[in-house]
């Protein structure tokens, strides 16, 4: 069987998931993690109460090699610091009832009637940006466009003064790549998380706590003010769910609005079906989702034995849910690595499904159809100025580096 993340993956994922749905749909890696790659088996352990988000429950004889952060010899700040991110994990990383009592702090605040009243803010956020591409002619898509849009989203939503939105960067390139398997990360990754986890909280922790002496109506007031059984939140619970929201609430999107825009570039006739007709963009969006999978896999831990394309996979193993494939599977999608911007009946699982499918869902549906709607509406052409495009070294937030584009305004 090919090495799931060999060389090449980073690349072209898809060959390798199309490989192992064909050969192999329920994998065994020699690390000891179960691979899923149909859809079917995708969508049976994410709605199954018999898969838990929380990795510390693989059975201990179980544990995968270098899935699960090992925690070297520190001097005791460092060591204080790890203990407090273990217990504080964000609730995306939790079950029922802890992460059903985090989420629903803050799940008020991305409803879809609330997001819509975004609207216009962030329409008026997409055409700056887009009066400066026209005017110059070019644009690189990730950083003058992809990047800035959710970031200052997310940050007047949790009200962070305008001043201090550059310093959120790098942070948040180190803890998304977290994200990642060790075994895929360098070896200093777990100190630079560590580093970055503080970095963040000598900066919220001061914020959070004007925040509870003065609220306002932002987010970061509501976690200050929030209650869990009666009892406030912790200084770490406020923290890391703080930490979660500035994090997801942008990464996910840089990379679909990102991505889209290289599949548009890849397929003019859709570009162009999409320029000329503005009413395809829910479906188009949703489209994204599936052809671009910015989330490419997602991890559980099975609490109870179960059967996936008839392979028992024993309680207590790990297993990643490779949603990126789920989204190419021809036995759900028709022509699946075509790009069809009215595709109908798309069951694609871009934003996970059950009890932790996206929070930010409609935020980043609504970010990306302003985006790429305008984007569209205010050129005449778009092409790609660089040789070849480069993707960052993840696999589970899979971005591009840098996008390269001419336009030409409408």
């Amino acid at each position: 069987m090919p090495e799931l993340f060999d060389e090449g993956f980073k690349d072209d994922p898809w060959t390798r998931y199309a490989e192992l749905r064909a050969r192999s749909p329920v994998h065994l890696d020699p690390r000891g993690f179960y691979v899923l790659t149909r859809h079917a088996d995708c969508l049976e352990v994410l709605r199954s109460k018999a898969a838990s988000a929380d990795a510390g429950r693989v059975a201990p004889d179980a544990v995968p090699e270098g899935l699960i952060h090992h925690q070297p010899e520190r001097n005791p700040v460092a060591d204080d610091m790890a203990r407090a991110i273990e217990d504080n994990r964000p609730f995306i990383f939790r079950d029922p009832p802890e992460h059903t009592k985090m989420r629903g702090l803050v799940q008020k605040a991305f409803t879809p009637r609330m997001v819509e009243g975004l609207r216009p803010r962030i329409a008026a956020i997409v055409e700056t940006l887009l009066d400066r591409a026209c005017a110059r002619g070019h644009i690189d898509v990730v950083a003058d466009l992809a990047y800035p849009l959710p970031i200052q989203v997310i940050c007047e939503m949790l009200g962070i003064p305008e001043g201090d939105r550059d310093r959120f960067s790098e942070w948040s390139r180190v803890l998304s790549r977290s994200l990642d398997p060790e075994f895929l990360q360098p070896k200093d990754a777990t100190e630079e998380r560590i580093a970055a986890v503080g970095a963040f909280g000598a900066y919220f922790l001061p914020l959070l706590e004007e925040r509870r002496r003065a609220p306002g109506d932002d987010l970061l007031s509501a976690l200050a003010v929030a209650e869990e059984d009666g009892e406030p939140l912790t200084d770490g619970q406020m923290m890391m769910t703080a930490i979660l929201l500035l994090v997801a609430g942008h990464e996910t999107t840089v990379n679909l609005i990102s991505g889209g825009v290289l599949a548009l570039l890849s397929n003019p006739g859709e570009q162009a079906r999409w320029r000329a007709d503005p009413s395809l963009t829910p479906g188009a969006v949703e489209e994204l989702l599936r052809f671009v999978s910015p989330v490419q896999m997602t991890g559980r831990v099975l609490t109870e034995d179960m059967e996936l394309s008839g392979t028992r996979v024993p309680a207590g193993r790990y297993v990643l849910a490779m949603l990126a494939s789920a989204n190419r599977d021809p036995a759900v999608f028709t022509d699946p690595d075509t790009l069809v911007l009215d595709r109908v009946d798309n069951r694609h699982l871009g934003f996970g499904f059950g009890i932790h499918h996206c929070l930010g869902a409609p935020l980043a549906r609504l970010e990306t159809a302003v985006t790429l709607e305008r984007l569209l509406a205010r050129t005449r052409s778009l092409e790609l100025t660089g040789s070849s495009v480069r993707y960052r070294d993840q696999v589970i937030l899979r971005g591009l580096v840098e996008l390269p584009v001419r336009l030409r305004a409408a």
